[in-house]
């Protein structure tokens, strides 16, 4: 049965997903790709980005495994990138060129009513107005017999388990404190959303676990 996933998701030690004074030159915000040092050495994110050679190993394993099998992928709009408030133009397109890692429909969450944007690889941006439920919704037909992967940005992943609308996580513990930043976890329960402790598996990088909800 498809299932709907957060994978992937990098949290440092004292809990943030994301660093502060997210701009154009830093999409992660101050310090956030820090957390995400475990990915970026591996051979699945260098092919993302074209590019050869890579380590092939328990990092490279849970960064396959973040990708593998979706059908459809849920963003922020802050995950879409930095412009605020009414598209005033199309220019801006994402902060992956011309043919971004999704490969399939991928929906971002505004207040804004955009046209969809068909970009290179089998991407296409529907730009959602209706709440995350009307996202999913859309997301889950999409993706047929396949996963939905909520991408990011915090805010996004916390609406969606907030929502009790999530099945399966995946979290990359960062070995590093940022001190302030996007706090993932402040308010939730996740043992009182059903979620229990699947899979770990630690690294020089970090400590990836694995939680699932129980289904009824």
């Amino acid at each position: 049965m498809p299932k709907v996933r957060v994978a992937g998701f990098g949290v440092s030690l004292d809990g943030f997903s994301a660093g502060i004074e997210q701009s154009l030159n830093d999409p992660l915000g101050k310090r956030g790709p820090e957390i995400f040092q475990w990915f970026f050495h591996t051979k699945t994110f260098r092919a993302m980005h074209g590019q050869e050679g890579g380590s092939v190993d328990v990092d490279d394993e849970f960064a396959h495994r973040s990708m593998e099998n979706f059908g459809a992928f849920i963003l922020g709009r802050n995950m879409f990138g930095p412009v605020r408030g009414p598209w005033h133009d199309n220019s801006w397109k994402g902060w992956w060129g011309d043919n971004p890692p999704y490969h399939a429909p991928t929906f971002v969450l505004t207040h804004y009513e955009r046209e969809p944007l068909v970009m290179e690889g089998g991407t296409t941006f529907y730009f959602v107005t209706g709440g995350i439920e009307e996202a999913l919704r859309l997301a889950k037909q999409a993706a047929g017999d396949k996963d939905v992967k909520i991408g990011g940005g915090v805010s996004t992943v916390r609406q969606y388990l907030q929502a009790g609308l999530i099945d399966s996580l995946h979290f990359a513990l960062a070995p590093v404190a940022l001190g302030q930043g996007e706090a993932l976890f402040a308010g939730l329960n996740l043992p009182a959303l059903g979620f229990s402790v699947t899979e770990r598996k630690a690294t020089e990088h970090a400590t990836h676990v694995v939680l699932e909800k129980a289904r009824i």
